[in-house]
């Protein structure tokens, strides 16, 4: 790395969660801001053929989109 950089950045514990959330999305959101930024491992098309063919072989044995993020909203709204 050229420049190194302190870990964390100074000022980074004095965030509150959310904010260190805000500030992680973002520096995601410049490294991944062009589509060949980043590399797809071999072994994560492996798995994602897999699951294309299973989700072919069998359709009705997944749930949709809606249900698993009802599930999740749920899940996460008895954490609070």
């Amino acid at each position: 790395m050229p420049n190194s950089v302190p870990l964390p950045p100074p000022g980074f514990d004095d965030l509150s969660v959310d904010e260190k959330i805000d500030y992680l999305q973002s520096l995601w959101d410049r490294i991944t801001a062009g589509p060949d930024t980043i590399a797809v491992p071999d072994w994560h098309r492996d798995i994602l053929e897999e699951r294309l063919e299973d989700d072919h072989d069998a359709p009705e044995a997944g749930d949709t989109w809606d249900v698993v993020q009802k599930r999740l909203r749920n899940g996460l709204d008895g954490q609070r």
